[in-house]
């Protein structure tokens, strides 16, 4: 069993050692009242009810999946799969109860047995078939996606309303996905510290080698423990769905960095050994706390990055300054007098109070700004149309003299439905939001809704919820056009393959129905193969160079936008605009600049910027009170090297 006695230093006796001998054990908490602290000086809206309820909120999901992910942490493993395996136990649950019928509790049960399934899977490789745990979660990790995408076909399933519930709040303002974080919390400290497998688990990380030869079986405590790991993933899916009211394939994604980050801020060792599931809340409470105040200080979404990523790093060179300062070490049975750490908590806690308390007079008597605020989520800025989007929208707002925030999503519905719920609880006059997907910002909508928040849709719709005004080009009509387009070009006879977008977003799904309904009109095109390549370019090179391979008289392509087509362009070579012509979608410079060449035959251009200014414009009027129309139709226009040079965007 892992029992790293460290020696105390000798200047550790002393008050000012003490102090640092308190900090340092207590590295994780220090971090957190600082960021409390600052963030309460630097934002009025930081420290306010509805504000600290949005963090436990954002914080519940990736708390859950990092106290599984403590287990394996402690036990010297990694999982890499925690992400996948939660969309994977919650597409199961939707798909059971609403495409089959299956009652809502068997359905629960069945995403459950799901988790564990992929844990025990994982927990077998590594135990039994000496596979690195790294290797081994990594590989479930893409088995686990792709399993939830094949069932849900790619496209979200809603939830059943009975546990859709998990996402509401009891009394009208305590969360139940909070409460949920806390009892899994209990639930992991009391694994941890009173259960034989929990101190089997510090056991395993401290001395593998010697856990064996005292007679534990390592094999079994592994199975176990990576089953309690698919376990906890399987409940986070649960909340993470019953927050967006619909099971996302690609929900989750990246979570399980997040997971080990909290694990490690929280101070395990990635050696194994240490570990506690009050330090993993306190580490998922600071990526938390991170994000929601970096969110109402308007930092750019590409440094939130950066950021999150010193945190990290600092963390770990902590723990290893802790450890060569003789801090005491987090082992089975060593978390110290419960007495004294119960002390160490409450003295945290009234130190906190007292100075944000202190603080708040920075923001008491300050008087209201009269510059109109907007909040502007993008659904991702790693494409060239929603970066115009936020150009044409920052354009207008400087020009109004309006104060906007941009934040981007990176394609994460729950990591929208945040961003949301910060702008909501901030003193915005009004939220431009451009859905990652229709269904699942339904929920962080109405939330706006009843805080009486005009909300404004750019380019994609909201379901199920009430937006004051929708300002869209149509996916559908455009897709038509599209296909049109390709068709006529090709004399109404030829092969074709189309690059759909990423699997799961209203955009990808809206533009392949349109596609496929314009083709009806043109029964001699020929589809050879639609694949996605999730709207990137690199994606679009070489799924277009495989498809190449396979069919190498394709004549034409479609693409669901101009990156994916840039792409093809590229496999194709010499044939780009010669044999083979291309239709993009979207009008992005990079796109225009190909149709002038002649390599991109047409794009159908949806005029971004004019999208993020119209959208603007309509904030602004919803915020005056002024009359605004409920839909704002931003006409589609075929461009090609005939009339490029006079669309301007």
């Amino acid at each position: 069993m892992a029992t790293d006695t460290l020696k105390r230093p000798a200047g550790a006796s002393g008050a000012p050692g003490g102090l640092r001998r308190l900090l340092l054990d207590n590295g994780a908490l220090t971090a957190l009242i600082v960021l409390v602290i600052a963030l309460s000086a630097l934002s009025g809206d930081f420290l306010t009810t509805d504000n600290l309820l949005n963090i436990g909120v954002q914080a519940a999901v990736t708390a859950i999946l990092a106290f599984g992910v403590t287990f394996v942490i402690v036990s010297a493993g990694i999982d890499l799969s925690v992400g996948s395996v939660a969309a994977l136990s919650a597409t199961v649950l939707a798909w059971s109860a609403t495409s089959h019928g299956v009652p809502v509790v068997l359905a629960v049960l069945m995403a459950v047995a799901t988790g564990i399934v992929a844990g025990l899977v994982n927990g077998f490789l590594i135990a039994y078939g000496k596979l690195p745990p790294f290797i081994a979660t990594l590989a479930m990790l893409s088995v686990g996606r792709g399993l939830a995408l094949v069932i849900s076909q790619g496209s979200p399933i809603a939830f059943p309303d009975s546990v859709s519930h998990l996402g509401d709040t009891l009394g009208g303002w305590l969360p139940v996905p909070v409460l949920v974080m806390v009892v899994m919390g209990l639930i992991a400290a009391f694994v941890l510290g009173r259960t034989y497998i929990g101190r089997s688990m510090y056991a395993i990380g401290g001395n593998e080698e010697a856990a064996r030869l005292s007679g534990l079986r390592v094999q079994r405590q592994k199975l176990a423990i990576y089953a309690l790991s698919g376990l906890f993933a399987a409940a986070a899916g649960i909340v993470l769905a019953s927050r967006l009211s619909s099971a996302q394939p690609q929900a989750a994604d990246g979570y399980e960095l997040d997971a080990i980050a909290a694990v490690v801020i929280g101070g395990a060792s990635l050696a194994g050994g240490t570990g506690k599931a009050s330090g993993t809340l306190i580490g998922a409470l600071i990526l938390a706390v991170l994000r929601n105040g970096l969110n109402l200080l308007s930092v750019s979404a590409f440094w939130q990055q950066v950021v999150i990523g010193v945190v990290i790093a600092l963390a770990v060179l902590l723990d290893t300054v802790r450890r060569k300062a003789g801090a005491t070490p987090v082992a089975a049975g060593t978390g110290g007098p419960k007495g004294k750490q119960a002390a160490t908590y409450a003295l945290a806690a009234v130190v906190t109070v007292a100075i944000v308390g202190a603080t708040s007079f920075l923001h008491g008597g300050s008087s209201s700004s009269t510059t109109p605020k907007l909040g502007l989520s993008l659904s991702t800025l790693n494409n060239p149309f929603f970066v115009q989007i936020r150009s044409g929208a920052q354009a207008e707002a400087k020009k109004l003299g309006v104060d906007l925030t941009v934040t981007d999503a990176q394609n994460d519905a729950s990591q929208q439905a945040n961003q949301l719920q910060n702008f909501t609880s901030s003193s915005l006059g009004a939220i431009i939001v451009n859905p990652v997907d229709s269904d699942a910002a339904s929920n962080s909508v109405k939330a706006a809704d009843k805080a009486k928040i005009p909300v404004i849709a750019v380019d994609r719709g909201v379901n199920h919820a009430s937006v004051d005004t929708l300002v869209a080009s149509d996916n559908v009509a455009g897709g038509e056009l599209a296909a049109k387009t390709i068709a006529e070009k090709l004399g109404g006879k030829g092969k074709i393959v189309i690059l759909q977008g990423q699997a799961g977003t209203s955009a990808a799904r809206e533009r392949a129905a349109g596609f496929a309904q314009g083709l009806k009109a043109y029964p001699g095109i020929q589809v050879l193969a639609q694949q996605p390549a999730d709207f990137d370019r690199t994606k679009g090179l070489d799924v277009m160079s495989n498809l190449l391979q396979a069919h190498p008289d394709v004549q034409g392509v479609i693409a669901a936008n101009d990156e994916m087509a840039l792409g093809a362009i590229k496999a194709l070579g010499s044939k780009a605009g010669r044999s083979v012509q291309v239709v993009g979608f979207d009008g992005t410079p990079d796109g225009l600049t190909a149709v002038k060449n002649g390599t991109l035959y047409a794009s159908v251009a949806q005029q971004p910027s004019q999208l993020g200014k119209i959208a603007v414009d309509n904030a602004l009027k919803a915020v005056k009170g002024d009359k605004v129309d409920p839909t704002v139709k931003v006409p589609v226009k075929v461009v090609t090297k005939d009339n490029v040079a006079g669309f301007t965007g």
